[in-house]
């Protein structure tokens, strides 16, 4: 009973559409900044969700929500959940006033259970959309959102060709209402990505973009290292060993439909390299893969026919590329689709002179290996209770309410399409080297 008062009739009348449309109203107000942009943050200061005060009552702060998935309402798979940091930070005050997806069964029975459980009144009067133009046809001065949350399938957006062009939409539509974006960015070409954030910039649209690892406090605390000692990064080792036997979506194993797990995965990692070491020269970049129909690429336990996939387009097992950094640094990275079970083997290291800084398990349990100037020992660093993803959250909806600087905003959209160039210029690197198939 709660889902059925809770889904309004996805088409408005005639006459509710057009009184919508006298009282539609500007964008709610971004407060503009009364200081610098804060880049970075304390890792000593209090994040987790449990450890911030009660949401304080006030105004409602209303959100539209794009893509009834799993990045956005949770699964089993990891601990990536949108809307539950939302209603953490926001409290009774959070109205997601619509959900867009086009699979309109999924996105009913995310309702329903977000309807049955403490946190109804944020959702009991959600309205589903199967597309944007039809969420736009409803929009009024009373569901105009404050916030867009962006979880949809990346081939949708970062491009400029219609159906990869969501932010267009957005930003045409809801003319500078700030955006949370997932990442990638996208799976088309780069240099529309590039296109996308100076339209995004022209606009005047304040974005944040999911790299969630930056909002880690052993990241952060790197970050301080580097800058109180006044530290050149001299080179940055990644490594992304995953667990494969129950990845069991075709899709992903298929880089005609899934971008890679350079581009999907390994993204997180190439993204952090620049971030403790600056801009990549892609000119540099060189990259050898391990392809399924080598020797040394057969694997045991794959959950899907993978028959089903064109030779040419299955996944390679192992990634290993290098590039030189802007400043003159080496970076490298090895991703491998190698271990069985379920737990992922993840570690970035970063060098500096005097400095040895090992990033261990940033996705599960981060702890962070120092080795300073005069001590041959490893300093370790671990933070309780930190949710980066929490962090990002509330980053952006504090800048919304309080002013772009006020809070991190850590991933800009140009940065983080800087952060898609590098991915995929790994990836052609690789696709260049490869022996041909049998």
């Amino acid at each position: 009973m709660l889902v059925a008062r809770a889904i309004r009739p996805m088409l408005a009348t005639a006459a509710m559409r057009r009184a919508c449309t006298r009282t539609l109203c500007a964008s709610p107000r971004v407060m503009r900044p009364t200081s610098q942009p804060t880049l970075s943050f304390d890792p000593s200061v209090k994040t987790a969700m449990d450890k911030q005060e009660p949401p304080a009552p006030g105004a409602d702060f209303r959100v539209v929500i794009v893509g009834a998935g799993n990045i956005n309402f949770g699964s089993d798979e990891g601990p990536w959940n949108h809307s539950f940091r939302l209603e953490h930070k926001l409290g009774p005050r959070l109205k997601v006033v619509a959900l867009i997806d086009p699979d309109a069964e999924r996105a009913r029975r995310v309702l329903q259970t977000k309807c049955q459980s403490f946190v109804l009144s944020a959702y009991k009067d959600t309205v589903v959309y199967p597309t944007f133009k039809d969420y736009m046809a409803s929009v009024c001065a009373e569901t105009y959102p404050h916030a867009v949350w962006v979880g949809s399938p990346p081939a949708f957006r970062g491009g400029t060709e219609p159906g990869r062009n969501l932010e267009q939409l957005l930003t045409a539509g809801l003319p500078n209402v700030p955006l949370f974006i997932e990442k990638p960015v996208s799976t088309g070409a780069v240099d529309q990505t590039f296109e996308v954030a100076k339209m995004l910039e022209r606009n005047g649209s304040l974005v944040s973009v999911g790299y969630m690892l930056r909002y880690l406090k052993v990241v952060q605390k790197m970050k301080q290292i580097i800058a109180e000692n006044h530290l050149r990064v001299m080179a940055v080792n990644a490594r992304y060993i995953m667990a494969y036997e129950y990845t069991a979506k075709l899709d992903w194993w298929d880089k005609s439909k899934n971008p890679g797990p350079i581009v999907e995965q390994a993204t997180h990692f190439c993204d952090l390299a620049r971030y403790f070491a600056g801009e990549v020269d892609l000119s540099t970049v060189m990259a050898q893969s391990l392809e399924h129909y080598e020797p040394a690429g057969q694997l045991s336990k794959i959950p899907v026919d993978e028959s089903l996939i064109e030779p040419r387009n299955r996944i390679p097992r192992v990634t290993c590329a290098t590039w030189k950094f802007e400043s003159g640094a080496v970076g490298s990275l090895t991703h491998a689709v190698a271990l069985q079970g379920t737990d992922y083997s993840t570690q970035i290291d970063v060098y500096a002179d005097g400095y040895s800084m090992r990033l261990v398990d940033p996705y599960n349990a981060p702890m962070l290996y120092i080795r300073r100037p005069g001590d041959d020992h490893e300093e370790i660093v671990r933070y309780n209770d930190d949710d980066p993803f929490f962090s990002e959250v509330a980053s952006l909806i504090d800048c919304i309410e309080h002013g772009e600087g006020t809070s991190p905003i850590l991933s800009s959209y140009e940065d983080a399409a800087r952060t898609y160039a590098l991915t995929w210029a790994i990836r052609e690197a690789s696709e260049r080297t490869m022996r041909p198939l049998p």
